[in-house]
Protein backbone atom coordinates (compact mmCIF):
# COMPACT_ATOMS: atom_id res chain seq x y z
CA UNK A 1 0.00 0.00 0.00
CA UNK A 2 1.36 3.40 -0.98
CA UNK A 3 1.80 5.90 1.81
CA UNK A 4 -0.16 9.14 1.72
CA UNK A 5 2.99 11.16 1.04
CA UNK A 6 3.68 9.06 -2.08
CA UNK A 7 0.12 8.50 -3.21
CA UNK A 8 0.19 11.27 -5.81
CA UNK A 9 3.16 12.16 -7.99
CA UNK A 10 4.38 15.75 -8.07
CA UNK A 11 2.58 16.28 -11.35
CA UNK A 12 -0.65 14.84 -9.94
CA UNK A 13 -0.36 17.05 -6.86
CA UNK A 14 -0.06 20.08 -9.12
CA UNK A 15 -3.12 18.97 -11.10
CA UNK A 16 -5.19 18.65 -7.93
CA UNK A 17 -4.03 22.00 -6.56
CA UNK A 18 -4.88 23.62 -9.90
CA UNK A 19 -8.33 22.02 -9.79
CA UNK A 20 -8.89 23.38 -6.28
CA UNK A 21 -7.83 26.88 -7.34
CA UNK A 22 -10.16 26.75 -10.33
CA UNK A 23 -13.10 25.56 -8.22
CA UNK A 24 -12.44 28.17 -5.56
CA UNK A 25 -12.45 30.77 -8.32
CA UNK A 26 -16.18 30.19 -8.66
CA UNK A 27 -17.23 29.96 -5.00
CA UNK A 28 -16.39 31.45 -1.64
CA UNK A 29 -15.96 27.91 -0.25
CA UNK A 30 -12.55 26.59 0.81
CA UNK A 31 -12.00 23.06 -0.55
CA UNK A 32 -9.29 20.92 1.06
CA UNK A 33 -8.53 17.41 -0.26
CA UNK A 34 -6.54 15.38 2.29
CA UNK A 35 -4.95 11.92 2.07
CA UNK A 36 -3.90 9.98 5.18
CA UNK A 37 -2.30 6.55 5.61
CA UNK A 38 -4.91 5.50 8.15
CA UNK A 39 -7.38 7.11 10.52
CA UNK A 40 -6.32 4.98 13.50
CA UNK A 41 -3.69 2.40 14.45
CA UNK A 42 -6.17 -0.32 15.50
CA UNK A 43 -3.95 -1.95 18.15
CA UNK A 44 -6.77 -4.27 19.21
CA UNK A 45 -6.70 -5.96 15.81
CA UNK A 46 -3.02 -6.76 16.26
CA UNK A 47 -3.56 -7.90 19.84
CA UNK A 48 -6.48 -10.22 19.11
CA UNK A 49 -5.14 -11.48 15.80
CA UNK A 50 -1.60 -12.17 16.99
CA UNK A 51 -2.82 -13.53 20.33
CA UNK A 52 -5.24 -15.97 18.73
CA UNK A 53 -2.72 -17.24 16.18
CA UNK A 54 0.03 -17.50 18.80
CA UNK A 55 -2.28 -19.38 21.13
CA UNK A 56 -3.07 -21.93 18.45
CA UNK A 57 0.58 -22.29 17.47
CA UNK A 58 1.70 -22.65 21.08
CA UNK A 59 -0.91 -25.30 21.87
CA UNK A 60 -0.17 -27.28 18.71
CA UNK A 61 3.61 -27.30 19.09
CA UNK A 62 3.54 -27.99 22.82
CA UNK A 63 1.22 -30.93 22.16
CA UNK A 64 3.33 -32.28 19.28
CA UNK A 65 6.78 -31.82 20.77
CA UNK A 66 6.42 -31.16 24.49
CA UNK A 67 3.76 -33.51 25.77
CA UNK A 68 1.50 -30.42 26.30
CA UNK A 69 4.07 -28.91 28.66
CA UNK A 70 3.46 -25.31 29.70
CA UNK A 71 7.23 -24.78 29.58
CA UNK A 72 7.14 -25.46 25.86
CA UNK A 73 3.93 -23.51 25.33
CA UNK A 74 5.08 -20.25 26.95
CA UNK A 75 8.23 -19.56 24.87
CA UNK A 76 6.49 -20.71 21.69
CA UNK A 77 3.51 -18.44 22.43
CA UNK A 78 5.71 -15.40 23.11
CA UNK A 79 7.84 -15.91 20.02
CA UNK A 80 4.85 -16.59 17.81
CA UNK A 81 2.98 -13.57 19.17
CA UNK A 82 5.81 -11.21 18.21
CA UNK A 83 6.07 -12.81 14.77
CA UNK A 84 2.34 -12.67 14.06
CA UNK A 85 2.03 -9.11 15.36
CA UNK A 86 4.70 -7.91 12.94
CA UNK A 87 3.12 -9.91 10.12
CA UNK A 88 -0.31 -8.37 10.71
CA UNK A 89 1.22 -4.89 10.96
CA UNK A 90 2.94 -5.31 7.60
CA UNK A 91 -0.04 -6.81 5.76
CA UNK A 92 -2.81 -4.18 5.67
CA UNK A 93 -5.21 -6.52 3.90
CA UNK A 94 -4.92 -9.09 6.69
CA UNK A 95 -5.19 -6.49 9.43
CA UNK A 96 -8.27 -4.95 7.83
CA UNK A 97 -10.04 -8.35 7.93
CA UNK A 98 -9.60 -8.36 11.72
CA UNK A 99 -11.54 -5.10 12.10
CA UNK A 100 -15.32 -4.73 11.85
CA UNK A 101 -16.36 -2.50 8.90
CA UNK A 102 -18.41 -0.30 11.24
CA UNK A 103 -15.31 0.42 13.30
CA UNK A 104 -13.39 1.42 10.18
CA UNK A 105 -16.18 3.80 9.16
CA UNK A 106 -16.44 5.30 12.65
CA UNK A 107 -12.70 5.94 12.89
CA UNK A 108 -12.60 7.66 9.49
CA UNK A 109 -15.48 9.91 10.52
CA UNK A 110 -13.67 10.78 13.73
CA UNK A 111 -10.43 11.44 11.84
CA UNK A 112 -12.31 13.80 9.51
CA UNK A 113 -13.79 15.73 12.43
CA UNK A 114 -10.45 15.99 14.25
CA UNK A 115 -8.61 17.06 11.09
CA UNK A 116 -11.35 19.58 10.30
CA UNK A 117 -10.71 21.30 13.61
CA UNK A 118 -6.91 20.91 13.63
CA UNK A 119 -6.58 22.41 10.17
CA UNK A 120 -8.84 25.33 11.03
CA UNK A 121 -11.51 24.59 8.46
CA UNK A 122 -14.05 25.81 11.00
CA UNK A 123 -12.33 29.20 11.14
CA UNK A 124 -12.90 30.44 7.61
CA UNK A 125 -14.54 33.84 7.32
CA UNK A 126 -17.95 32.59 6.24
CA UNK A 127 -17.76 29.07 7.73
CA UNK A 128 -17.45 27.60 4.24
CA UNK A 129 -14.63 25.08 4.63
CA UNK A 130 -15.05 21.61 3.14
CA UNK A 131 -12.74 18.66 3.79
CA UNK A 132 -12.45 15.71 1.40
CA UNK A 133 -10.65 12.99 3.38
CA UNK A 134 -9.23 9.87 1.72
CA UNK A 135 -8.12 7.29 4.30
CA UNK A 136 -6.03 4.68 2.51
CA UNK A 137 -5.91 1.81 4.99
CA UNK A 138 -9.65 1.82 5.59
CA UNK A 139 -10.55 2.29 1.92
CA UNK A 140 -12.93 5.04 3.00
CA UNK A 141 -13.71 8.58 1.80
CA UNK A 142 -15.35 11.14 4.07
CA UNK A 143 -16.59 14.60 3.14
CA UNK A 144 -17.17 17.11 5.92
CA UNK A 145 -18.49 20.63 5.33
CA UNK A 146 -18.89 23.57 7.71
CA UNK A 147 -22.21 25.10 8.72
CA UNK A 148 -22.06 27.87 6.12
CA UNK A 149 -22.16 25.23 3.39
CA UNK A 150 -24.57 22.77 4.98
CA UNK A 151 -27.10 25.55 5.41
CA UNK A 152 -27.13 25.98 1.63
CA UNK A 153 -27.01 22.42 0.28
CA UNK A 154 -28.59 19.12 1.40
CA UNK A 155 -26.30 16.85 3.41
CA UNK A 156 -26.76 13.93 0.97
CA UNK A 157 -25.06 16.11 -1.66
CA UNK A 158 -21.68 14.83 -0.47
CA UNK A 159 -22.56 11.23 -1.26
CA UNK A 160 -22.03 12.11 -4.92
CA UNK A 161 -18.53 13.43 -4.15
CA UNK A 162 -17.67 10.26 -2.23
CA UNK A 163 -18.94 8.08 -5.09
CA UNK A 164 -16.81 9.97 -7.63
CA UNK A 165 -13.63 9.40 -5.64
CA UNK A 166 -14.39 5.78 -4.76
CA UNK A 167 -14.98 5.01 -8.43
CA UNK A 168 -11.67 6.64 -9.32
CA UNK A 169 -9.78 4.70 -6.65
CA UNK A 170 -11.23 1.43 -7.93
CA UNK A 171 -10.26 2.26 -11.52
CA UNK A 172 -6.75 3.36 -10.48
CA UNK A 173 -7.35 6.99 -11.43
CA UNK A 174 -7.30 8.63 -8.01
CA UNK A 175 -5.91 11.93 -9.29
CA UNK A 176 -8.55 12.27 -12.00
CA UNK A 177 -11.26 11.35 -9.51
CA UNK A 178 -10.15 13.94 -6.95
CA UNK A 179 -9.95 16.62 -9.64
CA UNK A 180 -13.45 15.67 -10.84
CA UNK A 181 -14.80 15.70 -7.29
CA UNK A 182 -13.28 19.11 -6.58
CA UNK A 183 -14.69 20.45 -9.84
CA UNK A 184 -18.10 19.09 -8.90
CA UNK A 185 -17.89 20.78 -5.49
CA UNK A 186 -17.27 24.06 -7.28
CA UNK A 187 -20.30 23.52 -9.52
CA UNK A 188 -22.56 22.67 -6.58
CA UNK A 189 -21.45 25.63 -4.49
CA UNK A 190 -21.02 28.35 -7.11
CA UNK A 191 -24.69 29.35 -7.07
CA UNK A 192 -25.53 29.28 -3.34
CA UNK A 193 -22.06 30.51 -2.30
CA UNK A 194 -20.63 32.63 -5.14
CA UNK A 195 -17.12 33.99 -5.00
CA UNK A 196 -16.73 37.43 -3.40
CA UNK A 197 -14.56 40.26 -4.63
CA UNK A 198 -12.36 40.16 -1.55
CA UNK A 199 -12.02 36.37 -1.23
CA UNK A 200 -8.55 34.99 -0.68
CA UNK A 201 -7.16 31.48 -0.26
CA UNK A 202 -7.37 30.72 3.46
CA UNK A 203 -6.41 27.02 3.50
CA UNK A 204 -4.02 24.56 1.80
CA UNK A 205 -5.18 23.19 -1.55
CA UNK A 206 -3.92 19.66 -0.83
CA UNK A 207 -2.68 17.89 2.29
CA UNK A 208 -0.75 14.61 2.25
CA UNK A 209 -0.33 13.51 5.86
CA UNK A 210 3.07 12.02 6.62
CA UNK A 211 3.52 8.74 8.47
CA UNK A 212 2.97 9.05 12.21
Amino acid sequence: MKSASEFFSKEEQQRIEAAVKAAEGTTSSEIVPMVVDSSYDYPRAELIGAGSLAMGTGLLLSWLFGDSSIWVFIPVFVGAYVLYQQLIRRLPGLKRKLIHPDELTAEVKEKAMVSFLQLGLHETRDRTGILILISLFEHRVQVLADSGINEQVPEHTWEEIVDIIVAGLKSDDACGAVCKAVERCGELLASPLPVKHDDHDELPNLILEKNR
